[in-house]
Parts: C-alpha cells; sequence; structure tokens
C-alpha cells in the first residue's frame, strides 16, 4: 500500500491514490507501484497547454461546477453530444442562459457513457480527490454532488492560485495569438505573491495559413503592429519582430497546428508572389498549401535562430461539423483526426536545419500509425528531433501504453518530449500528469521483470520523465 505520507501528499495535490491504472500481475505491480511512488508528488512541468493566464492573474473563485467541469471541456462536451444532447443546453451558446445545475444534471444522468474513457477517469478523481464525492453520478446524487462542488468552490482553498500551488505546479505554458501584448504573463512574473512560472508560447497559425478566415486582415495587424512594409521580407520581420516579444515575456516554445507538415523551400520570388495573391484573396488552395509549406520552412529557420522550441501538433481537421462552427464556434468538440505523413513532408526542414546546433522539433501525432514508422526513426537519427507525447484522442490509457511500446524500441525514453497534458481543464492537470506517471511506471516495471532494464535504470528513467527530460527538452 502506498504509505501514509505519500497518500496525504497525494490527497493534497488532486490526484488519486492506490494502484489505479498499475499492472494486475502481483510481480509488476510491486515494481511499478515503487516506481511510481518514488515520482508521484514531483513537481509538475507543463510545457504546452491551453489554461487563460487571466485565471491566475485575477485569481477569482469558480464560477458553478457546470462551468468550470464541463462546459470548458470539450472532451466532456463532445461526449455529451454524441449521446444527443444539444451543445446549446451545456452552455455552449453565448446567446443563451441555462442553469448551471440543469448542465449537472445532464452530465449525471448521462455518466454512465463515460465508463472507459481518459475523460470519465479524470473526472473521477477530480470529484473525489478534490472535492471528497466518492459516489456514483445519477439522477439521484446529482443536485447533492452539485451543492458540495459549489461550496466547496467558495472557499479560499480552491482558487486559483492556491490551486496552482496545491497541485505542485512548477510550469504552465499557455498558447497565444501572435499580437498578444502578453500583459498577464508579465504581471504574474513581476507579482512576488506567485512563485509559478507562467509562460507564453507563440502560435501564429492565423497568420501563416492563407486559408484562415480572416488572413489577410491578421496579416495586415501584424505589419501595421511592427512597422513593416506589405512584402514578403517585411512579413517575416513582422513575425520575427512578434517572436522576439514572447521570447522577452518568457516563451520557450513556438506550436503550429497544421492538417499536414508539409515543408517546402520556395525561392524567394515564388514566395513574394504568393504572399502577394494571398493578401489579395487571390490564392488557389495548391498556392495555399505551397505557402504554409514554405511558412512551416521558415519557422524552422526563425527557431534556428532566436531558439524557440519548435512543435507540430498536425493531423486534425478543424471544425468538422460546418453547421456547429457557425452556432458554437472553434473547439466545442468536432475537430476530428486525420491522416498524418512526416518522412516526406519534413525532409526539406530536416535537411536544412535538422542537425542545426540547438534546435529542437518536438513531433506530435493523433495517427498512431506514425509512431514506429516514422516519428520514432526521425527522432532516432536527427538530434533535433523529440518524439512528442500522446496528444488529444491518444492521452488515455491505453493509448499512452502504445505509444511507449511503439516508440521506445527505436528511440529509447530520451528523446521523447516528457508528458504533455495539453488542456483547457486546470482542475485536470493533475490527474492527467499522474495517469502518465502510472502508466511509465508500468511500462518501465514490465521491462524490469523480464529483465531488459534493471531497476536501478528504471528508477532514474522515471524521474527524469517527470523533470530533466521536460526541461532539457523546452529549454526550461
Amino acid at each position: 500500500m502506498i504509505d501514509h505520507a505519500l497518500s496525504t501528499a497525494a490527497a493534497g495535490r488532486g490526484i488519486p491514490s492506490g494502484d489505479a491504472l498499475l499492472p494486475a500481475d502481483a510481480r509488476t505491480r510491486a515494481i511499478a507501484r515503487e516506481l511510481y511512488e518514488a515520482v508521484a508528488t514531483a513537481p509538475i512541468i507543463s510545457p504546452h497547454g491551453h489554461v487563460d493566464p487571466r485565471l491566475l492573474l485575477d485569481d477569482r473563485p469558480f464560477r458553478d461546477p457546470a462551468e468550470l467541469l464541463i462546459t470548458r471541456d470539450h472532451y466532456v462536451t463532445r461526449m455529451l453530444h454524441s449521446a444527443g444532447l444539444e451543445l446549446g443546453a451545456l452552455g455552449l451558446d453565448p446567446r443563451r442562459t441555462v442553469d448551471p445545475r440543469d448542465i449537472w444534471r445532464r452530465l449525471a444522468a448521462n455518466w454512465h457513457r463515460f465508463a472507459g474513457t481518459a475523460s470519465g477517469y479524470w473526472l473521477s478523481h477530480e470529484l473525489s480527490s478534490l472535492f471528497g464525492v466518492d459516489e456514483g453520478l445519477d439522477e439521484v446524487s446529482a443536485d447533492r454532488t452539485y451543492d458540495r462542488i459549489a461550496a466547496a468552490l467558495q472557499k479560499p482553498e480552491f482558487r486559483p492560485r492556491t490551486l496552482f500551488d496545491r497541485f505542485g505546479i512548477e510550469v504552465l505554458a499557455t498558447t497565444d495569438d501572435p499580437l498578444d501584448d502578453l500583459a498577464p504573463h508579465r504581471a504574474l512574473a513581476a507579482d512576488p505573491s506567485f512563485a509559478g512560472r507562467v509562460l507564453p508560447t507563440f502560435r501564429p497559425d492565423a497568420y501563416v495559413d492563407p486559408e484562415a478566415p480572416a488572413f489577410a486582415a491578421d496579416v495586415s495587424r501584424l505589419l501595421a503592429a511592427t512597422g513593416e512594409p506589405t512584402t514578403f521580407a517585411g512579413y517575416l520581420g513582422a513575425l520575427a519582430a512578434r517572436r522576439g516579444h514572447f521570447l522577452a515575456a518568457g516563451a520557450v516554445s513556438a506550436d503550429h497546428g497544421v492538417v499536414e507538415p508539409f515543408t517546402v523551400d520556395l525561392d524567394p520570388a515564388v514566395a513574394e508572389d504568393l504572399f502577394g495573391r494571398a493578401m489579395a484573396g487571390d490564392l488557389d488552395s495548391p498556392g495555399a498549401r505551397l505557402f504554409r509549406g514554405h511558412m512551416l520552412f521558415q519557422m524552422a529557420r526563425m527557431s534556428v535562430d532566436d531558439g524557440l522550441v519548435m512543435t507540430i501538433h498536425p493531423g486534425v481537421r478543424r471544425n468538422h461539423h460546418g453547421p456547429t462552427f457557425e452556432r458554437y464556434g472553434p473547439d466545442t468538440g468536432h475537430d476530428i483526426p486525420v491522416t498524418t505523413e512526416y518522412t516526406e513532408n519534413l525532409r526539406p526542414l530536416l535537411e536544412a536545419f535538422g542537425t542545426a546546433p540547438g534546435f529542437h522539433l518536438v513531433l506530435f501525432a493523433v495517427d498512431e500509425t506514425v509512431y514506429s514508422r516514422e516519428i520514432a526513426p526521425l527522432a532516432g537519427f536527427y538530434p533535433s528531433v523529440y518524439v512528442g507525447a500522446p496528444w488529444w484522442f491518444l492521452d488515455a490509457p491505453d493509448a499512452i501504453l502504445r505509444w511507449r511500446s511503439a516508440v521506445t524500441e527505436t528511440a529509447g525514453f530520451y528523446r521523447s518530449s516528457g508528458f504533455i497534458d495539453d488542456t483547457r481543464a486546470f482542475l485536470s492537470i493533475p490527474a492527467r500528469h499522474d495517469t502518465a506517471r502510472r502508466l511509465d511506471a508500468s511500462f518501465l516495471a514490465r521491462l524490469v521483470v523480464e529483465g531488459r532494464v534493471p531497476l536501478s535504470t528504471a528508477h532514474r528513467i522515471s524521474r527524469d520523465l517527470v523533470g530533466t527530460i521536460p526541461r532539457e527538452v523546452f529549454k526550461l
């Protein structure tokens, strides 16, 4: 059993205790438990996520259980929508007022549908370890559990900053628009009462995709903000200037969400022509693809120059259901994975920068077929390439173990990124990191039992996965 000190610390952090997710085999489970206990309460490093920094700057009480645990978590709302619930009834329509208690009742009535899902696991442990809700949710318990959580949210110990400290978060990265003034980040960094690190992340997608809805208007704002001319060279200079703004505010990485990780190095005259046509709204789809590919190449060049870690999150068709997007906007649960290819798409970029000193490139995927076929072999050769952690649809127990199995034999543990929670759901951060720690302990324990890794080495790897590795990969 986990000793009392560990159990108390884990409960305080809002993470599960006991043998959850550890192997069923007694011998392997005992080793996994030993490895897990050594890192269970280690600081959390979260180098990629989507928590709003104003949450910590303002430090206001959370409004209600539904907004906190349901409405803002698209993992939860998409599951309820698939069961036939209208997203507007879950609080996603700003034109409509919905009683948060009714939203909670809808979750409780459909709680059985979350069995076996990652979101169900995280929510269960948030309810238990943070709020003491150990009973199952259903129509009978809905109001009782709602009242319990609502009462807790009014207490000082449930304010965002207190929870940040309680969770043991050492570093939390956000995701930010290139023209964001980053005032919340600067204010938090200057606040002597706040000891954590909240770092911005440069996310230029809307400014480098000619098919983005407001590309020309956004680029015009970018050029005006930096005083650069409306030329391709001026455009590159403007992006570089804004990257410098992020670096000055503590940023360590630039994130790129693309449908395909296609890269190409174009002749300057060709790039200038494509840029002019894009700004005029006269660029066809093949031209837009060439421009995006050239800009991903240019973003790599800038990372070599300024040191920002480059992360690529590809392979998702955003806003798959047009009517839902039109009514409720983006990030409402209907982003769907597509096939990803890295080897040929990234070759121009890696030919130019793959061995550049100091360049770090972290590759993610929601297409599991690329893990062993492409990402692990790339990371096993190029010193710049790291294997991104299981992301989005794959940050679930069985998928995490499949990922470890797929990449470790080719790339090892030290070419991976460390766990990435990639979440807007602030309260789920400890449970997500704890999930990864338990599963890594389980994977390592099997290697120990099979005689493939000594126990002492497994302990070192387990510690490095939560500390040394993410610090090195993200230059922390």
